[in-house]
């Protein structure tokens, strides 16, 4: 498997993720918010789109279930370090 990063463009307060190909292009942006104050400025949006798509795939709404298969995007919750894993992803996603 090849490994991809997103580029992401950290300033004082932001934190800027270009999402850009030869189809789309859009820029996603993370700010210090009530529920990231946990992390140092280096995590915080790490720790925000984690949160974000956690609650986001919690809420079972159909329509977003639907978006997020229509476009190929899926989040799964991985274990904290030192916590067990229930169990493995059979699909290695």
């Amino acid at each position: 498997m090849t490994e991809l990063n997103l580029l992401m463009k950290s300033g004082k307060d932001l934190t800027r993720i270009p999402v850009t190909c030869p189809h789309q292009s859009g820029l996603i942006y993370v700010v210090p918010a009530e529920r990231s104050w946990v992390c140092t400025p280096e995590e915080m949006s790490k720790h925000a789109l984690a949160g974000f798509f956690r609650e986001l795939v919690a809420l079972k709404n159909k329509r977003v279930e639907e978006l997020m298969q229509d476009w190929g995007v899926y989040y799964r919750q991985l274990p904290l370090a030192g916590e067990e894993t229930a169990s493995e992803d059979p699909g290695g996603v």
